[in-house]
């Protein structure tokens, strides 16, 4: 199972209600976290080609910063959470409350790392932690890794298993949205999941729809 004709519109749906299951309880995390109001939702599941998938990531010379880490268990893969770095810097300031901070020195981030790697930590733990419950697999991430970088720098790494059988990755389109002062503010971001190609197989045949 690793192409377009084995991963059905049935097979994303499903991806999709596990998404947002995941996304209410990272929203409850955050709130908890930034002592405010979060709402997360999951617009888009769907399935695209890597040239796709560094189109949505702002091309592969946006500078982003995208949060890495592994899934190992039952299952295995890589998963990305590839931000803007405007929005990455609006989160790291609220969460520190330094107002003043600037990816200028991404040699020395500081705080700022420590902030987007638990938002890291939050967001793979809630996505994880729902697949476990749907699939009743043992799923768990490593310590995320932070990158400051050009798309195509930080996401190829995370392809080299999964380009030796398909040209293709499930996209979860991901929304942060926060309530300020000044009204709605949203994160947007996008969820990078490339299971290794025998684990489609496992996940699809643990949820019953193969």
């Amino acid at each position: 199972m690793n192409s377009k004709n084995d991963i059905t519109e049935m097979h994303l749906d499903v991806l999709k209600e596990i998404g947002n299951i995941g996304a209410a309880h990272a929203a409850t995390s955050l709130s908890q976290l930034l002592g405010q109001k979060i709402d997360m939702r999951v617009p888009n599941v769907e399935l695209v080609t890597f040239d796709e998938m560094f189109d949505l990531a702002g091309g592969t010379e946006k500078v982003v910063a995208g949060i890495f880490l592994r899934i190992e268990g039952d299952l295995t893969g890589t998963m990305f959470f590839v931000l803007t770095t405007e929005s990455a810097t609006q989160f790291i300031r609220k969460l520190t409350g330094d107002a003043a901070f600037t990816f200028t020195d991404v040699d020395d981030l500081g705080m700022g790392a420590s902030a987007l790697q638990e938002l890291g930590n939050i967001l793979s733990g809630s996505y994880l932690s729902a697949l476990s419950d749907f699939t009743s697999l043992n799923i768990y991430p490593t310590v995320p890794s932070l990158s400051i970088d050009m798309v195509g720098a930080i996401v190829s790494f995370g392809l080299i298993e999964v380009s030796q059988y398909s040209d293709e990755v499930i996209v979860i389109e991901t929304e942060i949205l926060q309530e300020g002062e000044q009204g709605v503010s949203s994160l947007a971001g996008h969820f990078f999941l490339l299971p290794d190609p025998p684990s489609y197989r496992t996940i699809f045949s643990s949820l019953g729809v193969l």
